[in-house]
């Protein structure tokens, strides 16, 4: 949440030891405390929603058919076995987005080669010429062993080194849909998760193909975040439908949570299981009509994150908590501090 705020760098050997902002919108008050303390923070009856997608080895480095150094970032895999990708210049992520070389453009039909695969451009997408539909000359088992092969985890430069994939998943991570960490769930370790239950607090989960953060194009960054598909399981379904009956706050981990419950709420007049995908953009002036509160990491003001914050909390009470954060040395970006927005 806050726009100097330092980042952290490298991932917490015990990510529990983050630190935790409480907002409570009603009361507006502000206080500190830790992640591992988030089970006193809930109650009995209360629902905790994950999202349990894994984080994709989706930056591929390779090149054009006529030679040129290029990365290609894979954002979602598509019904019909392509992929919508963001095509970046030469360069990895040691240099910041913003300050790569723009790539060549690319026509339909064009090439890359990306270790062992190919990928040919399909489509080139609104609204920059940089987001591309590709396909890969292999399919099924063969492109994931591939991908997996070839591919690393997407990161930015305010990171100390190179990424293990292992390094940006969540304890529970599942299908490997996401583009980027749904990193607001860092923080639920086993040790958290059992307190959790101990205290009457359930969890479910729900699949969500986060998509990227940022990709040093304006115009694109604009467009961020894009329509993503997420699949939530009947029991998830039931479990929200239990809790509000009786009472409890579904309190989401992450915004990719908010955006699928609450997108599929919107669509169709009610939550619904299964697979869909939804466009619903959040911000001031939605009123939840699923999720009473959110646990997510500190996010920068002006960004998307931010401004689906104002959800769940007025925007000033909102820049109160960012300078108080800012202030008091909290980290930003995935591996940093954490924010749970809920009245106690």
């Amino acid at each position: 949440m806050g726009g100097r705020m330092n980042a952290a760098r490298w991932p917490r050997e015990h990510p529990d030891t983050a630190r935790l902002l409480h907002v409570e919108p009603r009361r507006e008050r502000i206080s500190d405390t830790v992640a591992s303390a988030l089970p006193d923070l809930l109650r009995e009856g209360d629902l905790l929603v994950m999202n349990d997608a894994a984080t994709l080895p989706g930056s591929l480095m390779g090149r054009t058919h006529a030679g040129a150094a290029i990365e290609l970032r894979l954002l979602s895999h598509e019904p019909d076995g392509t992929w919508t990708a963001v095509l970046f210049g030469a360069g990895d992520w040691r240099r910041r987005t913003e300050d790569r070389p723009p790539p060549p453009e690319l026509p339909v039909g064009a090439h890359l080669v990306i270790g062992g695969l190919t990928a040919r451009v399909v489509e080139v997408l609104p609204p920059s010429p940089r987001l591309l539909r590709v396909a890969f000359d292999l399919r099924g088992a063969a492109l994931w062993q591939a991908l997996y092969m070839a591919g690393r985890p997407v990161q930015y430069a305010y990171t100390a080194g190179p990424l293990a994939l292992w390094h940006v998943q969540t304890l529970y991570a599942s299908r490997p849909w996401a583009a980027e960490m749904p990193s607001a769930g860092l923080p639920l370790t086993a040790s958290v998760l059992l307190r959790l239950k101990a205290r009457g607090v359930r969890w479910a989960s729900l699949t969500h193909a986060a998509g990227l953060s940022s990709t040093g194009d304006a115009v694109l960054d604009a467009a961020l975040p894009r329509p993503e598909r997420s699949d939530i399981p009947e029991r998830t379904v039931s479990l929200v439908e239990e809790t509000r009956k009786n009472g409890g706050r579904v309190v989401a981990v992450g915004t990719t949570v908010v955006r699928a419950l609450e997108g599929r709420a919107v669509q169709h007049g009610a939550l619904v299981p299964g697979e869909a995908v939804t466009d619903l953009l959040l911000g001031p002036g939605y009123v939840p009509r699923v999720v009473h509160g959110l646990l997510t990491g500190v996010h920068d003001p002006g960004s998307s994150h931010h401004a689906l914050l104002q959800s769940f909390a007025p925007l000033a009470l909102l820049h109160r908590a960012s300078a108080h954060a800012e202030a008091a040395g909290y980290l930003g970006h995935e591996f940093g501090d954490t924010c749970l927005i809920l009245d106690a």
